[in-house]
């Protein structure tokens, strides 16, 4: 897609990819709201609170580029083209990604792309999803004898598979979230029994930080029936860890189990 060239006087083209963070427009970073005023081009994703448009100019164009399943007019390589096209036709184009552009995001390839035609850019990060939904939800990634570290894995790889590394990251005692996996939680859930983790405490938050915000709380065992019956969706995470042990909703799980083996 080729724009027409927009009569303005001394264009100096320029491209900031700003994280939009996880949801809630009030998580926004204060350095995103400030580019937000300059720009002359918005170019947002899905997952974007689209209430972050009102951080813009009026009149300017802003377009939604998100991606949709088998429309090549939002392929990452026609995403990449028109962030160039916008920026040599009109200025400085702001594109917002959700959660962090660099954190399971294609933001490089955004910025690699512009910076090939030699054009300026700067990157303003967000907060991911990967931690800040959890957070929200008093879940922390390391605490004390619970967990030492935390993964981020991505669920699925560009194939649609599994991805290789959550094989490693179920055998440690570290907090696994796991991202773009919420419609394979049966397999990947499967993968930590596999381990003899099938009472590991699981969160599986969907649209975190959101007013639809759903959250639901289990073990390996029984999450992908307790995420069927809530119809939680993508976007969602999943977070697997002793850590979740310390959320509210674990509590009565807890209590239930160890009522079971005391019986035995």
């Amino acid at each position: 897609m080729i724009l027409n060239k927009v009569e303005k006087a001394n264009i100096e083209p320029r491209i900031t990819l700003i994280g939009a963070g996880p949801g809630d427009p009030d998580l926004f970073s204060l350095k995103g709201v400030k580019a937000l005023k300059t720009a002359d081009v918005v170019l947002y994703d899905a997952n974007v609170n689209e209430a972050l448009l009102c951080h813009a100019p009026d009149g300017i164009p802003k377009v939604y580029v998100g991606k949709r399943t088998d429309d090549e007019d939002f392929s990452q390589e026609a995403v990449n083209k028109l962030i160039v096209d916008y920026a040599l036709n009109y200025g400085h184009v702001v594109r917002l990604k959700s959660g962090d552009p660099f954190f399971f995001a294609k933001g490089y390839e955004e910025i690699d792309a512009a910076e090939s035609y030699s054009i300026p850019t700067e990157i303003i990060p967000g907060i991911s999803s990967a931690t800040g939904a959890p957070s929200l939800q008093k879940i922390p990634m390391i605490y004390k004898d619970l967990s030492e570290s935390f993964w981020a894995v991505t669920g699925t790889n560009s194939t649609g598979e599994i991805s290789e590394d959550l094989y490693i990251a179920a055998k440690t005692k570290a907090t696994i979230v796991v991202l773009n996996g919420i419609a394979k939680v049966k397999e990947i859930a499967a993968i930590f029994q596999g381990e003899n983790k099938g009472l590991l405490p699981v969160a599986v938050i969907q649209n975190g930080s959101s007013t639809d915000e759903k959250i639901a709380v289990g073990i390996v065992d029984t999450i992908a029936e307790i995420v069927s019956d809530k119809k939680i969706t993508a976007p969602a995470l999943l977070v697997f860890g002793d850590v979740v042990s310390l959320h509210p909703q674990f509590q009565p799980i807890r209590d239930f189990y160890e009522v079971i083996a005391n019986e035995y």
